[in-house]
Parts: structure tokens; C-alpha cells; sequence
């Protein structure tokens, strides 16, 4: 609660700074935005100890609103999907609160609550994934259903974050540079700091050309579970992320606390062909390091764009896990995609 005042006085302060250009009303008017948008899913698996092994229903809801006054920005979302409750709180919850001063590209200051800097393919909307899902490194390292046992966090944190581009090549204007560096209170969204001690994330990556980023992250905290019980997380990552015609990206991460873990994914897919897109996938994590707890995923998803706001999208992937009842199985489905 704290923290949420100071980020509402903050928001006061910054806005009743002067402004040159127009007034407040204007800016506001001009450069607030609203939208939202929904994914449904219909799935099934051939995995013996399944829960459910058929299911419909809202896998994503989202709701949003977007501003800016001079040089800062702000952002409000809300996940509007699940069950309030919920005991895992994956239910109807805040997920972004932050603002940005951007008044140069080499340097920004964002705080609030939002994406932690680890890995590439945290911060992507979910939109521009192409397997469906975030990979099981995502997942389970960067703070959505982390191994910590942390809550639904949807990869974010509260936290103060520096960041910029640097270096601007002569060619085509691209950057040649990125870094981003944050302290976060460590204990995910919506939940008070339980201790005096931070985690810190970082990430450092170069352009080489302009669709080509390749780079490495590394985050050093902990997480207070509700028992009091400290768990270390010391987590290393690197990768490659290309987004041409043809997309592709592949990461490596590692946890050397906690019992250690670690994870790798890589994806590609083709040019757009008559509005349809086809994505193959290799998705692995060991628990423990170990090929004895390793759950593999060999996938491929296909796309079709109706329109710029509706897709379709069709998952299938074959699953080695080692830690289910049967180690092999199915599964598939169905996502539409749609955003107002």
C-alpha cells in the first residue's frame, strides 16, 4: 500500500509540472489511449494423469490505458481473466501501474510495477510469441509460475528501472546498444516487500544489424515465501532474437540457487505468406539440472490473420516429461486471438 501512494503522489507531481507545448488537458486528450484485447483457447491432451484432459474458456483477458505528459509515460493494465478466488491468483488482478520519463533514448527512468528485465522474450506481448505460450524458461524462471513458488506474477515486479539505446549507426538509424538495469522489491506483483534486501536485474545486448539482437541478463535476489522461508534465486541467461521476415530466438537460462535449474528454447518462423505464418518449436527444463526431471516439448503452431486485430491460432506439441505418470504424450490447441 506504501508503494502505491508513493507511485499515485508521484503521478500528481509529474503532472503538474509545466508544460510548454499544451496544457495537461490537451496532452491528455491527445495522447491517452484505451484497449484490450482477449485470447480463447480450446485444448486437449493425451496425458494420462491430466486433470482435465479437454477444456474451453478464456485463457488471456486484458484491459488498458496508455498516456503521456511531456516526457512521461504511463501505463495502467488489468488482467481481467480467472477466478477472484483464485488461491494461485491467477485471477482478476493489476499488473502494469507504472511511469516513464523518456526524455532521451540513451536514458530512461521507469517505476512502478512492470516487467522484469530477464530474458528476451519476457517483455514480448503475447501476441508476437508464435508457440501459443511463453516457452517453460520463461515460465518458470522469469517469474510467471516461477520455481520458487512465488505467486502468478506474470513476469513482473515493483521496482525502479534505468534504460537506454546508445550508439546510432550511420547505415539506417538503428541502435547499436541496449541496456537496462533495475532493483525490484523481489516478493512479484501486488504483495508488500518482506525483507531489506533487493533483487537486482540486469540485461546487456548488441545490434549488429537491425533486426539482430544478442544479448545476456542476469538477476541476483530472493524470494520470502509466506512461511518465512528464503529462497535464493542467482539466475544467468543469454540469447539471440531475430524479427526480419523470417523470425527466430533462442534462449539459454540457468538458476544456481535453490537447488538449481535450467532451461533453453528456440523458435522460428517463416515470412508471412497470404496472411498465415508457420512457427516449429524445441522447448526443454530440468529441474535439478538433470535429464531424470526434464520435461522436453517438440512443437509446431500455424497462424492465420484475418485482420490486423483477429488471429487464429493452431498449437500441437509432443511432450517427453519425465515427471509425468506417462512420460510421453499429446497435445493441442486451438487459440483465437483478438484486440480492440
Amino acid at each position: 500500500m506504501d508503494k502505491m501512494r508513493t507511485f499515485i503522489a508521484m503521478l500528481v507531481v509529474m503532472a503538474a509540472m509545466p508544460l510548454s507545448a499544451q496544457s495537461i488537458g490537451e496532452q491528455l486528450k491527445q495522447n491517452t489511449s484505451f484497449g484490450g484485447y482477449v485470447i480463447g483457447r480450446v485444448n486437449g491432451t493425451t496425458r494420462q494423469d491430466a486433470d482435465v484432459k479437454a477444456d474451453m474458456g478464456v485463457r488471456l483477458a486484458r484491459a488498458y490505458v496508455d498516456t503521456k505528459i511531456g516526457d512521461f509515460a504511463m501505463k495502467l493494465q488489468l488482467h481481467l481473466s480467472g477466478s477472484p478466488l483464485n488461491k494461485k491468483e491467477n485471477a482478476i488482478r493489476l499488473v502494469d501501474a507504472w511511469v516513464e520519463w523518456q526524455h532521451w533514448k540513451e536514458f530512461r527512468v521507469k517505476f512502478g510495477q512492470f516487467k522484469r528485465c530477464f530474458t528476451f522474450e519476457n517483455p514480448m506481448h503475447p501476441w508476437l510469441l508464435g508457440e501459443g505460450t511463453y516457452a517453460q524458461l520463461t515460465d518458470r524462471l522469469a517469474g510467471y509460475n516461477d520455481r520458487t513458488g512465488e505467486h502468478a506474477s506474470n513476469g513482473r515486479d515493483f521496482g525502479l528501472q534505468l534504460q537506454g539505446d546508445l550508439f546510432t549507426s550511420k547505415c539506417d538509424g538503428h541502435r547499436w546498444l541496449h541496456y537496462q538495469a533495475g532493483v525490484y522489491t523481489g516478493q512479484g506483483i501486488n504483495h508488500a516487500d518482506k525483507n531489506t534486501m533487493k533483487d537486482f536485474i540486469g540485461g546487456l545486448w548488441i545490434m549488429p544489424i537491425k533486426d539482430l539482437q544478442i544479448g545476456a541478463f542476469g538477476w541476483w535476489g530472493d524470494y520470502v515465501r509466506d512461511d518465512g522461508t528464503t529462497i535464493d534465486r542467482r539466475r544467468y541467461s543469454i540469447g539471440i532474437n531475430y524479427t526480419g521476415d523470417w523470425t527466430a530466438r533462442a534462449e539459454y537460462a540457468v538458476d544456481q540457487a535453490a537447488g538449481k535449474a535450467d532451461a533453453w528454447y528456440a523458435i522460428a518462423g517463416t515470412p508471412s505468406w497470404h496472411r498465415a505464418k508457420l512457427f516449429v518449436h524445441y522447448d526443454v527444463y530440468r529441474e535439478g539440472r538433470s535429464w531424470d526431471n526434464a520435461h522436453s516439448i517438440y512443437g509446431v503452431s500455424a497462424q492465420y490473420h484475418f485482420h490486423p486485430n483477429l488471429m487464429l491460432q493452431l498449437n500441437y506439441g509432443f511432450h517427453v516429461n519425465k515427471m509425468a505418470e506417462d512420460e510421453r504424450y499429446h497435445a493441442v490447441d486451438l487459440q483465437c486471438y483478438w484486440r480492440f
